[in-house]
């Protein structure tokens, strides 16, 4: 039987003819010897037809296609004209190699032209691949590299092509920041309460707000010229005047020493400076919340948006977290604990990120363990949902925290929670409702999902 093989180039679609196949005996290790030599190896292979590319944009197209396992009506026109006719009722008296076995599938479905993809095709056709400009006449020494530079270009820009309001990675970075904000401001905070103690110690046990100890401490500055016409502008950093008053009392009869102009100026640029870390966190943390909506809108709604940055930083993207069963993502974040447990034969956590969640909190006791469990399923459907879905929306979100809610009356009061599979019905319909989208194979995943099977 004549086997002819497809090869696709930068340039355009190959066919070839190999000759002798009953003499190799498809030895692949014969063939894998024979492939470096161009005169051995022109003897077996020859160049049945060539069909180039009509521009890079053809290319780029046709390479997606093969990449995909789909055959273009160009490739099968291609394989129509250039292979041997089959009668209809009679068996091919040829085969074709191809190296994606996928695209080899395809071509058969349609044409009904066999195929095969093996080990001893793989080899040959590495061998076309070496002395491809050989086989082409035409073709210019440096041309095909050239073709193969521009092609892996485009077809690199077109797989990251991406929504930029998408990018997970910028949540991990924004997170971690908030995180490292959050300790740095905090030992600042305390920096700044321990300096100016020392001219105002009492200070410290009327302000307790580390953000407006350090607005009180600029703006009172030397406590000795801390009079009561400032009472009122006291009063709006504070928010009380009682408290306001009090300061003002407690300056008066101040046990602290006095501290020398340079060094007061000194406290109240740090002190700004706390205050203009604290505002960059808060501006921080309504990025974050605005990120999440776009990305993962539905894990959002359901845990809330610090914790689902936290998961996400955690997995390493939102696809991670997709992929990651629920089981795994209830002890996201206790690793060390889990592989202690492992190993002196302890008991395994019961859960990780997901605990800092205000429903682990409100569950009793005995009930966090089988909490922790069930949010965690729901978190894992909410994450597939929002990393396949092309369009975003809060309403699975929604729904699924209201199910978490309900299982939370159950363990409480026993109210009997509503079907995973209602629940889902329901946000479903409201989403056609709202017509912010919709896809029947979307729809039918969904459905999957509410019944307990992968995707």
């Amino acid at each position: 039987m004549a086997l002819y093989l497809l090869y696709e180039s930068a340039s355009g679609y190959g066919l070839f003819l190999a000759h002798g196949i009953d003499e190799i005996g498809q030895n692949t290790e014969a063939v894998r010897n024979s492939i470096t030599d161009l005169n051995r190896f022109g003897k077996v292979v020859k160049l049945e037809a060539f069909n180039p590319f009509e521009s890079a944009l053809d290319a780029l197209n046709q390479c997606n296609a093969v990449s995909e396992g789909q055959m273009t009506e160009e490739l099968q026109n291609f394989l129509e004209r250039s292979l041997p006719k089959v009668k209809e009722g009679k068996k091919a008296k040829f085969s074709l190699g191809l190296a994606e076995p996928k695209l080899g599938s395809h071509i058969h479905e349609v044409t009904k032209i066999p195929c095969q993809s093996n080990e001893f095709v793989l080899e040959i056709l590495r061998g076309v691949r070496l002395h491809f400009e050989k086989f082409i006449e035409n073709l210019k020494h440096g041309d095909l590299e050239k073709a193969q530079l521009g092609l892996s270009h485009s077809y690199s820009r077109a797989k990251v092509k991406f929504n930029v309001n998408r990018v997970d990675n910028m949540v991990t970075q924004a997170i971690v920041l908030l995180d490292t904000l959050d300790k740095d401001i905090n030992t600042f905070s305390m920096r700044v309460r321990e300096w100016y103690s020392w001219h105002f110690p009492e200070l410290v046990k009327i302000v307790n707000d580390n953000y407006l100890y350090a607005k009180v401490a600029k703006f009172v500055d030397d406590k000795s010229q801390l009079s009561e016409d400032k009472i009122s502008a006291l009063t709006e950093i504070v928010g009380d005047e009682d408290k306001a008053k009090e300061i003002v009392e407690a300056a008066k009869a101040s046990m602290g020493q006095d501290l020398s102009p340079v060094d007061l100026i000194n406290v109240k640029l740090f002190a700004q400076r706390v205050m203009d870390l604290v505002e960059y966190r808060k501006n921080l943390y309504d990025y974050l919340v605005a990120k999440m909506h776009d990305i993962a809108p539905n894990l959002a709604a359901l845990i809330g948006e610090v914790v689902g940055a936290r998961l996400i930083s955690h997995a390493g993207s939102l696809t991670n977290l997709a992929k990651c069963p629920s089981s795994t993502l209830q002890i996201l974040g206790a690793e060390k604990a889990l592989f202690r447990a492992l190993k002196t034969k302890g008991n395994t956590p019961k859960y990780g990120l997901i605990f800092h969640s205000s429903f682990i909190g409100r569950a009793s006791a005995r009930n966090k363990g089988r909490m922790a469990r069930y949010l965690a399923n729901k978190c894992s459907i909410a994450s597939r949902l929002d990393c396949f879905l092309d369009k975003s929306t809060t309403t699975f979100g929604e729904k699924l925290r209201e199910q978490v809610e309900e299982r939370l009356d159950f363990y409480d009061k026993g109210v009997a929670p509503r079907k995973n599979l209602d629940v889902m019905k329901a946000a479903i319909e409201t989403v056609e409702d709202k017509g912010e989208f919709w896809d029947h194979e979307a729809r039918y995943h969904i459905e999957l999902q509410s019944l307990g099977r992968t995707i």
